[in-house]
């Protein structure tokens, strides 16, 4: 049977589950003050995962305390973050760490991923690129294409629109779309957050690139940078977009079954 589950972590982790093949991607399981909710787990308890996906630097997504812990814990578990930031992952056997670079398919590990870029910056001073001209033309912001159970699935990581955006989404099949919604503004700006899409750019984003579903994500965890949920699910519905949305909750897995 095609189809995968997905369960929400918090922010933008999520654990990929389908055909006996576990996936993490942006796992931020670290107790810092900053946090509005605990961590829902021990990342140490996560033993049989096969894959551990970090999209960029920033540490509530390429969390080293966590990323170690859960390599610990599953010994046969890759680490894919982008091939500019290899050297910021800790505790892991380089041999079990993969550098990804935008555009070119990753193979040969539990699942398929392919690499997309994403515009980000680490700080508002180099906002909005990929990153590039601090890396030696390399793409340094990713978000990643996962398939697995028969579905595609796009995990943005942290960006906003980027020209062709949607275009590149709808060639690679995306199904599924896991998108931040907490956008940006000059307040935020001013005390250097980086931001992202927010709701209603999420939501023409996804319909644009024709996805069956849309699951918003980092909207829920700092007090200074939210996200309004309910205001994507009324802006879906006011302009009559073709795309559903499923607001998730945290630890409660979702299944989807496919788009037919």
């Amino acid at each position: 049977m095609s189809g995968l589950t997905l369960t929400w972590l918090g922010q933008a982790g999520f654990l990929l589950r389908a055909d006996g093949v576990a996936v993490l991607v942006d796992a931020f399981l670290s107790d810092r003050p900053e946090r509005l909710v605990p961590p829902p787990l021990d990342p140490a308890t996560l033993t049989g995962i096969d894959l551990v996906l970090c999209t960029h630097e920033h540490w509530d997504h390429l969390d080293a305390p966590t990323v170690a812990a859960v390599a610990a814990a599953s010994p046969q578990a890759r680490v894919v973050v982008p091939a500019p930031v290899t050297d910021q992952v800790a505790g892991v056997p380089a041999d079990r760490v993969v550098g990804a670079v935008a555009h070119e398919p990753l193979t040969g590990l539990a699942a398929p991923v392919f690499p997309v870029p994403a515009l980000h910056g680490i700080d508002v001073a180099d906002a909005y690129t990929f990153g590039e001209e601090l890396s030696g033309g390399r793409v340094r912001y990713l978000g990643y294409v996962i398939e697995l159970g028969g579905v595609r699935v796009y995990h943005a990581g942290d960006t906003i629109w980027w020209p062709g955006q949607e275009k590149v989404l709808r060639e690679l099949g995306v199904q599924v779309a896991l998108l931040p919604i907490n956008g940006r503004d000059p307040v935020r700006e001013a005390d250097n957050v980086v931001g992202n899409l927010d709701h209603r750019e999420a939501a023409l984003l996804a319909a644009a690139a024709g996805v069956d579903l849309l699951v918003p994500m980092h909207w829920d965890m700092f007090a200074g940078n939210r996200g309004f949920p309910d205001q994507l699910v009324a802006v879906v519905e006011r302009l009559g977009l073709d795309v559903a949305v499923l607001v998730p909750r945290r630890m409660r897995p979702f299944r989807y079954a496919g788009s037919g």
